[in-house]
């Protein structure tokens, strides 16, 4: 039987939420808040149109080992929620729900993960050996970005609209 796992983070943007919510809905920002040691590149033609069933090929390198990673776009509520299902890459699942609240002053953005490695024992030996911390550093790094982005960016919704 394989272990399911759950990575949960959230976040105080100082911004509305439909800003918030428009700049993660645009999937060319993924690059913009991923670490470079990921080598995390788009893949599908962009622009990207998120809704329900979209598909999104991305190529990586984890550990130095090259994946192709596919996800597809399971629900989408506008500025409120969308989540990402991985169809094929590293994990044997992967659910990405990020959640969106106006809170007094901004939105907190939530990020809930639930995933299964693949391997059995060996997957559940590279979560504690590489998995976990991998993840801590990934959205370590989001966390820093994102807030370098929205602090360094004073124009409200212009950069951030989704390109339709």
């Amino acid at each position: 039987m394989t272990k399911a796992y759950r990575f949960e983070q959230s976040q105080f943007i100082p911004r509305a939420r439909e800003e918030v919510f428009a700049f993660f809905a645009d999937a060319s920002n993924l690059e913009r808040i991923t670490p470079a040691f990921l080598h995390f590149h788009i893949l599908t033609p962009r622009p990207i149109p998120i809704r329900p069933g979209t598909l999104i090929d991305y190529q990586l390198r984890l550990c130095g080992v090259p994946f192709r990673w596919r996800t597809r776009i399971e629900t989408f509520k506008p500025a409120s929620l969308f989540t990402d299902v991985q169809l094929s890459g590293p994990y044997r699942r992967w659910h990405h729900r990020h959640e969106f609240v106006e809170v007094g002053g901004g939105t907190e953005m939530k990020d809930i993960v639930d995933y299964e490695l693949p391997l059995g024992p060996l997957g559940v030996a590279a979560r504690w050996l590489l998995v976990r911390s991998a993840l801590d550093r990934i959205f370590n790094y989001r966390r820093v970005a994102i807030t370098e982005t929205f602090d360094h960016c004073p124009s409200r919704f212009g950069p951030f609209l989704p390109h339709v």
